[in-house]
C-alpha cells in the first residue's frame, strides 16, 4: 500500500508540475528549487552506492567463476538489447522517413556539444590513473572499474580480512539504502519543481510538435515497441517473470528516471524497487544495475539512429547500407560511453555523425525537443536495466517475487 502511494504521490505531481509549468511560466522559480535539491540529494549518493554496491555484490558471488560467468551474462543481455533497440529505430526511420521534405532551419550553435573523445581513448580512461580524481569527475566507468577490482581482491585476502572488509561494505551498503529510502520521501516534491521547470522552458509545445512532429512520433514509436514489445518479451521468455507485475514493482524508478532525465540519479531508486518490491537478490543487483546506469543505453541508442537518418534525409543525403551498418555499430559503442546524465546524447551523436559524414550543424535541428525526448528514452534505459537485472537473476536459479 505504501508503494501504490508513493506512485500515485508521483503521478499526481507530474500532472500538477504539467498544468503550473504551462499556466505560471514566470513564477516557476518558485518550486524549481525543489527539483534542483532532489537532484542535488540523489547525486549526492550516487558514486558512495555504486562504490558499496558493486564490492558487495562482487563479494557475495563468491568466486572468480561465478564473478565471470555473471559478468558475461549481464554484458551479452545489454549488448543484445541495444542492438535490438539500434535495429527498431533504423527500421523505423527508413520507413517512415520523417525527414523527407523537411524545411531547415537552425538557429543553434551546436559547437559546443562536438567535442568528441576517440573510442580508444574512452577505453584507456576505463582506468583511471587518480581514483580520487575519478570520484571527483563523476568518472563512472572508472569507478566502475575499480570497484570490481577491489571486490575480487578482497576474495584473494586472508579470512580474518576478508570477512572484515565484506562486512564493512555490507554494512556501508545499508546505510546508503537507507539515506536513499530517506531521499524517496521527497520524490513527489523534487519531481514536481523538476518538470514544472521543464514545462515552463518550452514556447509552444503544439507549435514545437507542428514542426518537428513527425521526427517525434518515429522516436516515441521506436521506444514504446521497444519498452512494450521487446524488452517484455525477453523478461517473459528468458527471465520467465511477468512482466505486467514486474513493472508494477519497479514503477517509482520509472517515473523518477522520466523527471530527471538520469539514469544514474535514479540508481539509488532502481536498486530499493528490484530489490525490496520485485525480489532480486543483492548479489544480482548490486553487480548489474550500477553497471547498467552506465553502459545500457537502449533508449539513447535507438534514439542516436533515428537523429543520424532524420537529418541524412533532410539534407539528402543517401546513406548505403555499409553507411548505416557503420551507424549501428558506432551507435552501439557511443551509447556504451554516454553519461547517464541529462542531453550527455548530444556529445556521442557527433561521433555517428562524423563517422558516416554527416554536417554537425544538424544537430541544432533536434535541439527544442530534445530535453523531451531525453525524459522518454531514459525512461527506457532504466526499464532495461531492471528488466536486465530480474533476467539475469532468474537465469542464476533465483525465485522472483513478481
Amino acid at each position: 500500500m505504501k508503494r501504490f502511494k508513493l506512485h500515485w504521490q508521483i503521478l499526481v505531481a507530474l500532472i500538477l508540475a504539467i498544468i503550473y509549468g504551462s499556466f505560471f511560466k514566470e513564477s516557476v522559480n518558485y518550486v524549481s528549487w525543489m527539483g534542483d535539491l532532489f537532484i542535488r540529494a540523489l547525486k549526492m549518493i550516487v558514486i558512495p552506492l555504486i562504490i558499496t554496491s558493486l564490492i558487495t555484490g562482487v563479494t557475495n558471488v563468491g568466486s572468480s567463476k561465478s564473478l565471470g560467468r555473471l559478468s558475461i551474462k549481464t554484458l551479452v543481455y545489454y549488448i543484445s538489447t541495444s542492438i535490438l533497440a539500434i535495429v527498431t529505430g533504423l527500421i523505423l526511420v527508413n520507413i517512415i522517413k520523417p525527414g523527407a521534405g523537411f524545411e531547415i532551419s537552425v538557429t543553434e550553435d551546436i559547437s559546443k556539444y562536438s567535442i568528441v573523445k576517440p573510442f580508444k581513448e574512452t577505453l584507456i580512461n576505463i582506468i583511471p590513473d587518480n581514483i580520487f580524481k575519478a570520484f571527483t569527475s563523476e568518472n563512472m566507468l572508472s569507478i566502475i572499474f575499480f570497484s570490481i577490482l577491489f571486490g575480487f581482491f578482497i576474495l584473494q585476502v586472508q579470512k580474518k580480512h576478508r570477512d572484515l572488509l565484506t562486512d564493512f561494505f555490507s554494512a556501508s551498503f545499508k546505510v546508503m539504502m537507507k539515506i536513499t529510502l530517506f531521499i524517496i520521501k521527497f520524490a513527489p516534491l523534487g519531481i514536481f519543481g523538476i518538470v514544472a521547470k521543464v514545462i515552463a522552458e518550452q514556447e509552444n509545445l503544439l507549435d514545437l510538435f507542428k514542426s518537428i512532429g513527425l521526427f517525434m512520433v518515429v522516436v516515441i514509436a521506436g521506444l514504446i515497441f521497444h519498452a512494450v514489445v521487446t524488452l517484455p518479451s525477453i523478461l517473459k521468455l528468458i527471465g520467465r517473470t511477468s512482466p505486467v507485475r514486474f513493472v508494477n514493482s519497479v514503477i517509482t524508478p520509472l517515473l523518477t528516471a522520466f523527471s530527471t532525465q538520469s539514469s544514474n540519479a535514479t540508481l539509488p531508486l532502481t536498486i530499493e524497487a528490484v530489490e525490496d518490491n520485485a525480489g532480486v537478490s543483492n548479489k544480482i543487483s548490486s553487480f548489474t544495475l550500477p553497471l547498467g546506469a552506465t553502459i545500457n543505453m537502449d533508449g539513447t541508442a535507438l534514439y542516436e539512429l533515428v537523429v543520424a537518418g532524420f537529418i541524412a534525409q533532410i539534407y539528402g543525403i543517401d546513406l548505403t547500407v555499409s553507411q548505416q551498418v557503420i551507424m549501428v555499430l558506432t551507435a552501439l559503442l557511443a551509447s556504451i560511453g554516454t553519461a547517464a546524465i541529462p542531453m550527455a546524447s548530444l556529445v556521442t551523436m557527433t561521433i555517428i555523425f562524423t563517422a558516416v559524414g554527416l554536417p554537425l550543424e544538424g544537430i541544432a535541428i533536434i535541439m527544442p525537443v530534445e530535453r523531451i525526448l531525453d525524459m522518454c528514452r531514459t525512461t527506457v534505459n532504466v526499464w532495461s536495466d531492471c528488466c536486465g537485472a530480474a533476467t539475469i537473476a532468474v537465469s542464476e536459479g533465483e525465485k522472483l517475487k513478481v
